[in-house]
């Protein structure tokens, strides 16, 4: 799968910072969803290795409304000095990082 490059804004879900996340916009669901069926290891989540910044890490896509959240790592947020209400770029694939 090709990458998938959107900006969105670090919004908190079910908890306080630093429970912080970014919503794949609608755009890319349909593709993400495609490419999870051989990726996925079940309830729906999607491992997915993603690039903020300059810090590159792998986590697992959430399933919402129909659509998906990026959680952004702690390490992440410090290492880029972003946090909640930020607008961030992302570049993200479906997979792992050894799967190229």
């Amino acid at each position: 799968m090709a990458d998938i490059r959107f900006e969105a804004e670090i919004v908190a879900w079910r908890g306080p910072p630093p429970y912080l996340f970014a919503i794949i916009p609608e755009r890319h669901v349909g593709d993400i969803r495609y490419a999870s069926l051989s990726e996925s290891y079940g309830w729906g989540v999607v491992p997915v290795v993603a690039k903020v910044g300059n810090s590159e890490f792998e986590t697992s896509l959430f399933p919402r409304n129909g659509g998906y959240l990026l959680p952004i790592k702690v390490a992440v947020q410090l290492a880029e000095a972003v946090g909640l209400g930020d607008r961030i770029a992302v570049r993200m694939r479906v997979g792992r990082l050894n799967r190229r």
